[in-house]
């Protein structure tokens, strides 16, 4: 079986873990790209943590969760998006203004949308969370 897209079967893992009810997940195969969305994730607030264990076929992602998702998914086709148009993604993905938030891959890395509007850059969507 062939994984096409990594981020989007990680993220809904995460969900569907979320939503039974478990605390903890495990995500594979990892990458650098899943690190940080995690770690955005983590800094939001929506994950408690999350370790990288090597395995020998391609890693794996240990994430002990919060319970504060409600809902988190890939974005695609992934977006390119100026800092004046952020507020027009936020209607389209985020359930409320200033709840829940937008993962976008800048120049600068991988951060959440208010950081990228804080610093002035635009981007490519990833994913959303709320």
């Amino acid at each position: 079986m062939s994984l096409n897209d990594p981020l989007a079967d990680a993220l809904s893992h995460i969900k569907n873990t979320e939503r039974v009810g478990k605390m903890e997940c495990s995500i594979k195969p990892a990458s650098k790209l899943i690190g940080n969305v995690l770690g955005v994730m983590k800094e939001g607030g929506y994950i408690e943590e999350f370790e990288y264990i090597e395995d020998g076929k391609g890693g794996v992602f240990k994430v002990k969760l919060r319970g504060r998702i409600n809902n988190c998914n890939a974005i695609k086709p992934r977006f390119f998006v100026r800092v004046r148009e952020y507020e027009k993604w936020e209607k389209r993905f985020l359930p409320a203004r200033d709840f829940g938030m937008l993962i976008v891959t800048t120049s600068k890395g991988v951060m959440s949308h208010n950081k990228a509007i804080e610093e002035g850059l635009g981007g490519q969507l990833l994913a959303f969370v709320y």
